[in-house]
């Protein structure tokens, strides 16, 4: 079993952890009711997705 043979720099090390930041969420707004919810997921206030009633509406 090897043992590294130099010692990682700073950039090195920073460049290989260019990609770990974490991205905000990307929120879209309903077409039927306008509140804020995930793309590609039915609507927890209404219950539409897609122009199609799928899930009843929380009162």
């Amino acid at each position: 079993m090897q043992a590294p043979k130099r010692r990682t720099s700073k950039s090195k090390r920073d460049k290989r952890r260019a990609h770990d930041a974490l991205r905000p969420v990307n929120v879209a707004s309903c077409a039927r009711c306008g509140e804020p919810t995930l793309p590609h997921r039915v609507c927890p206030h209404c219950g539409v997705y897609r122009g199609r009633q799928l899930v009843e509406a929380e009162a």
